[in-house]
């Protein structure tokens, strides 16, 4: 459930296996590998997602199924290999976990850590049921996967923290762009393009256009009428929008519901804060006051990598490839040819 604390649980003998956590929907890269870097949780502290498709082994290939089988897990494009693991599988941020030991032994084909094997890597230490996989291998995000039918979420009645936005910075440590946007912006892209219709869209200018701007222009045809694209959310007016781009609704996990019937495409919580809301108007500190509405005009440029933001296009498919609308020819050849 959304918006209250819950507790996970071993099925066998009740033991606590996490502290009090809170659903949160499930990052768009949670099954994206990222080359030989080592990655950060996957999962903030404190929060759980749920997967509702079928995650991790066994694995087949595509064309093991038909389309209708296809269609029943999810899928309305290729995807390579395919899933036909538990749906529901839990994932948490390692650090959560409580009352487990780790099985090495059980780790996947593995590089520099461990990773999803045929069986779970982390036994409850009460019973020695086995009940999720621990992942930190280089090019993963590290995370504990917990067993579906290993646990059960046990409610605590304590209800999260207000929700507070609190904006994520395209950029990450490193200095270059942030995995966290580059895995958002590319599944917002294949609902963006789901939501156009196959019609052109007009972006509002600034950080919208860069993120957004190229790969549109790349897939989808010139041309008037465009339709509108652009912020919408708590406290924010989303008149004349076609198309909105939202946070995630707390109570539902789904995207935040515009109340002039712009089609909604949801962001995380820092990437839209970082976009829709108003950052510091006085990074330098000054004597006297500016007059309400006037911003300062002597800010240094903000840190920009020497090579333009990309969506990422793994993202991309993996989140189309799940809309039913990708059977659609235009869509299909969109998916087919990416950006």
């Amino acid at each position: 459930m959304y918006g209250v604390r819950d507790v996970f649980v071993c099925a066998g003998c009740g033991a606590e296996l996490t502290v009090p956590v809170v659903r949160v929907p499930l990052p768009a890269g949670a099954h994206l590998s990222y080359g030989h870097d080592v990655m950060p949780p996957l999962m903030a502290p404190g929060t759980y997602a749920v997967d509702p498709e079928p995650s991790g082994p066994p694995f087949g290939q595509w064309e093991e199924l038909g389309e209708a089988e296809a269609a029943a897990r999810g899928l309305f494009a290729p995807v390579y290999p395919v899933s036909f693991g538990a749906r529901g599988r839990v994932v948490v941020a390692p650090g959560d976990v409580r009352g487990t030991r780790l099985i090495p032994e059980h780790s996947g084909n593995s590089c520099l850590g461990m990773c999803v094997g045929e069986r779970p890597s982390m036994a409850c230490a009460g019973c020695g049921a086995l009940v999720a996989s621990r992942v930190d291998d280089c090019g993963l995000w590290q995370a504990v996967w917990i067993e579906p039918d290993a646990v059960r979420r046990v409610p605590t009645g304590c209800p999260a923290q207000d929700r507070e936005f609190e904006p994520l910075p395209p950029l990450d440590p490193g200095g270059g762009w942030s995995d966290v946007w580059q895995d958002a912006t590319g599944a917002a892209l294949a609902h963006l393009l789901v939501a156009s219709g196959g019609a052109p869209l007009a972006l509002p200018d600034g950080l919208l256009t860069e993120v957004f701007g190229a790969p549109l222009d790349a897939l989808l045809p010139p041309g008037p009428p465009p339709l509108r694209v652009g912020l919408a959310g708590p406290g924010l007016p989303d008149d004349g929008l076609d198309i909105a781009l939202v946070p995630y609704d707390r109570d539902t996990g789904g995207p935040w519901r515009p109340t002039g019937g712009a089609v909604p495409v949801a962001l995380p919580d820092g990437v839209w804060a970082h976009l829709a809301l108003p950052g510091e108007t006085r990074p330098i500190p000054a004597s006297g006051t500016l007059p309400d509405g006037v911003l300062r005009d002597d800010y240094p440029l903000p840190d920009h990598p020497w090579y333009r933001f990309r969506p990422n296009h793994q993202a991309f498919r993996a989140t189309l490839a799940r809309c039913p609308e990708a059977r659609e020819p235009w869509l299909r050849a969109l998916f087919d040819r990416g950006f």
